[in-house]
């Protein structure tokens, strides 16, 4: 039916219409714009505005049309537009624009007192409208003098309204809250209240699922459009509550809004509570709401087959999740093990392993027990499918790395990180399932075989692979605190085990970088072990004093490697290079086996240019008699590195006072020395010293050392002079002699030998040799002197009495020297070694 208003007591023909519905009427048709052209009195353009308010007999081309759409009882109105060109600009739609009401509970209402729908202009069409009671109005302005159909179509349906009551009432006069049970209505239909036409702002609809003991609810969301303002959900929002109402008390299941995708939800039991709410606000919303379907069923997967470690994840048929509770284990099952699983059931297990800053944690699953009936050896239905990797987490879930399914038991498996997903699909088949126990290992990131039950433990074997690295846990993240780590590795008999260290970093209170017994909180230390399992220790460390390269003695083949953290804190750690070498002599490139000597000079290799920039290795072994002991210092030292700051990672002198025994070496590098490190005093007769660089050593000056013979018997030591004398300390003694500062007592082979045998700060065995000489040396010349001055005397004598004389006389004869026993015992020579060598392995 068609109704025409006037306009200042005019009719206006095709401008107000009102479609209503009828039983006998249609129940669909079209509706378009007005057509109006309406030629003002004065002259002027035909598409010129006029204002309402002209002179009299002016006609105004301002119009309001309103086209009202009203449906029977059980009836709602379903709007299109199809065609929409109105000439206003939005946002302020000046000139001409359309607005929507959907929300007209009487037809005779005055529009100001129904919630507004929204304005729109331009040639956006606005979506599609359902009307939330059984009218819908739809006002047209212009100031336009002219229109045609064409500014806007659409089309009107009159729907059944039925659909859209879900169930009883929640209250009187609830325009979208129920209560829905199972009793009445196993499954269905479930629409938000305006779908899928946009949905009403400022709503709040309630829907109680309700089913009986033993039932579970299951929604799914075919279509879900919301507004969205991110996934915190600001605006307008489904939420979902695993129970009978949103009290305090029932669980969550989730918050939803903008768009959906396959959103199932599934109840834990036989109630279910979902709210739909919408803001009050001014902004349109075009978004539709959702369609969807719901299921009471005493079908679905029961939950009792979820171990007490696991928990059911809410709003899922049978997912759950397994938390680490630090190295723990335990057991999952398929649903209703160990009788025949259910058809079509498909269940998430998601294991996960602790992930922090102290911890990190892999799993292990062993299979105990498989049964799926597949229809095929591809297991393309029926499976257990299991995800090494966190794919899930990346959305990867075609990726997956295994699929089990028959009655083989798989192998054991360890996820990659520290997740590992099962999915269980039964299909159509039947069976028993599976049952696996999980271990959650802690992972430390360390490459090499770990043992078993042993915790940080890690082993290397030559047999496997003959060089490679490690590191302490989680390099290059900080390492755990609380951790005892251990690295073994084991090579043949013939073999040693070469060690470089590419980066050292403990946690140290000390301000100062420590050594061995200085390392108190965090360090690490190094031992080399023989067949006869005799370990020998290289040192403790700590801080940033890396350790310097290490190559073991010939017969050790075994290295172990121990780190330890405190609970007080954290640092990087280490990263280091294993080699696994063989035919590496004794004394390495240009090492010695020094014996039957005194004393003597040692230094680096090339001295004094500097060592080159690659790999080398020189052990001298330096022997003396028996019960006697070495005395060894540094007269000049430049060796890569800083013990204080960087430790010694490219290049190191190593000596023992003690090869034999188990204490570590002094470790030393840089261009500074401490009293404790420049002088160094066998505890027998052996010292070793070691110099060892790195490929990536950049070369220095190296170094210089003198070393001596003590002897421990004082009965044959005699003083050494300290002040000048006819003879000095030139004269031989008989065994040894003792220093005037350090009372050593060395080998009197070695007085004014040219070398400072005594140590530094004591030069009393060389400090009156100059002056010895320089006496000897006066006397010599004068007695030359006296000599030629006493020929000459002689020769003129027997000249003249030649000449006086015929007889014959006696001849004057002169008594051979005596020979000089004063001379310099012959010095000790100076041992200097210095030996051109080959690269290590």
């Amino acid at each position: 039916m068609e109704t025409i208003k006037e306009d200042c007591g005019r009719p206006l023909e095709q401008c107000d219409r009102m479609f209503i519905s009828t039983p006998e009427g249609a129940r669909n048709g079209t509706f378009s714009a007005p057509h109006m052209d309406i030629a003002p009195r004065k002259s002027g353009s035909p598409n010129r505005r006029e204002s309402s308010t002209g002179g009299a007999g002016n006609r105004s081309p301002v119009r309001q049309c309103l086209y009202t759409f009203i449906a029977q009882p059980g009836e709602r109105v379903d709007v299109t537009f199809t065609t929409f060109r109105v000439r206003g600009t939005p946002p302020e739609c000046n000139h001409e624009y359309l607005d929507i009401y959907s929300e007209v509970q009487d037809p005779a209402a005055d529009l100001i007192e129904s919630p507004f729908g929204g304005r729109f202009c331009g040639r956006i069409y606005p979506r599609r409208r359902i009307s939330v009671y059984r009218t819908l109005v739809i006002s047209f302005y212009t100031d336009f003098p002219n229109d045609t159909a064409n500014v806007f179509r659409g089309t009107y349906e009159f729907i059944n309204a039925s659909r859209f009551i879900l169930g009883t009432p929640a209250s009187p006069g609830s325009i979208c809250s129920f209560n829905i049970h199972g009793s009445q209505k196993r499954e269905g239909d479930f629409y938000s209240p305006t779908y899928p036409g946009v949905y009403p702002k400022n709503l709040d609809c309630q829907y109680r699922f309700i089913g009986t003991k033993g039932q579970r609810i299951r929604l799914e969301f075919m279509d879900f459009d919301l507004s969205f303002g991110g996934s915190h959900c600001p605006f307008d929002t489904v939420k979902v509550y695993d129970g009978p109402d949103d009290g305090p008390g029932t669980p969550l299941i989730g918050t939803y809004c903008g768009q959906q995708r396959s959103l199932e939800v599934f109840s834990s039991a036989e109630t279910l509570f979902v709210r739909f709410r919408t803001l009050k606000r001014q902004a349109d919303s075009q978004n539709r709401g959702f369609a969807g379907w719901f299921e009471f069923s005493e079908k679905f997967a029961k939950l009792d087959f979820i171990s007490e470690n696991g928990e059911h994840i809410r709003g899922s048929e049978c997912d759950q999740k397994i938390l680490s509770r630090k190295e723990s284990t335990g057991t999952v099952y398929s649903p209703n093990w160990p009788l025949l699983y259910t058809a079509s059931v498909v269940c998430k297990y998601f294991i996960y392993g602790l992930e922090d800053a102290q911890h990190l944690e892999k799993v292990r699953l062993n299979f105990e027990k498989v049964d799926i009936n597949a229809s095929d050896a591809e297991c393309s239905d029926a499976f257990v499918k299991v995800y090494l990797q966190g794919q899930e987490e990346r959305g990867e879930m075609e990726s997956f790395d295994h699929a089990f399914c028959g009655d083989t038991v798989p192998p054991p498996l360890r996820s990659e990180g520290p997740r590992l997903m099962l999915v269980f699909s039964s299909a159509n088949t039947q069976g028993q399932g599976f049952k696996a126990t999980y271990t959650f290992e802690t992972d430390y990131k360390i490459p090499g075989t770990p043992s078993p039950g042993k915790g940080c433990y890690f082993s290397y074997v030559s047999e496997s692979q003959l060089s490679g690295e490690f590191n302490s846990p989680r390099y290059p993240s900080n390492y755990p605190s609380r951790t005892m780590c251990e690295y073994v590795f084991l090579g043949k008999p013939d073999e040693q085990v070469k060690i470089v260290f590419k980066y050292f970093r403990t946690r140290s209170d000390s301000s100062t970088t420590q050594y061995n017994d200085g390392c108190e909180e965090d360090w690490l230390e190094i031992y080399e072990q023989n067949e006869k399992g005799q370990e020998k220790k290289y040192g403790r460390y700590c801080s940033s004093a890396a350790p310097g390269p290490i190559v073991t003695d010939l017969g050790y083949h075994t290295v172990r490697v121990v780190l330890h953290t405190d609970d007080q804190g954290v640092a990087g750690g280490f990263s280091a290079n294993y080699y696994f070498l063989k035919n590496v002599t004794r004394y390495g490139d240009c090492g010695l086996n020094v014996t039957g000597l005194d004393g003597g000079i040692l230094t680096s290799p090339g001295y004094p240019e500097n060592y080159k920039n690659d790999r080398q290795l020189c052990n001298w072994w330096i022997t003396v008699k028996p019960k006697r002991r070495i005395h060894f210092y540094f007269t000049m030292f430049h060796v890569e590195g800083e013990p204080t700051d960087r430790g010694c990672p490219s290049a190191v002198v190593r000596v023992w006072p003690d090869p034999n025994g188990v204490g570590p070496p002094v470790e030393l590098c840089g261009e500074t020395l401490t009293n404790e490190t420049r002088e160094i005093m066998s505890t027998g007769n052996t010292l070793k010293v070691q110099f060892m660089t790195a490929a990536k050593a950049v070369g220095n000056r190296g170094f210089k050392a003198v070393w001596s013979e003590i002897r421990d018997d004082d009965e044959h030591c005699s003083a050494l002079k300290s002040t000048s004398s006819a003879i000095g300390n030139s004269r031989p003694f008989a065994g040894g002699v003792r220093c005037a500062a350090s009372s050593r007592c060395i080998s009197a082979k070695l007085v004014c030998n040219g070398v400072a045998n005594c140590g530094p700060g004591d030069d009393s065995d060389e400090v009156n040799c100059m002056r010895s000489s320089g006496m000897n040396l006066f006397i010599v010349t004068i007695a030359a002197s006296f000599f030629v001055a006493g020929c000459t005397l002689l020769m003129i004598c027997a000249s003249c009495t030649s000449k006086r004389s015929w007889r014959g006389r006696t001849r004057l004869m002169f008594p051979p020297a005596e020979e000089d026993d004063s001379s310099p015992h012959p010095a000790a020579p100076n041992i200097h070694y210095s030996i051109n060598c080959m690269d290590d392995v």
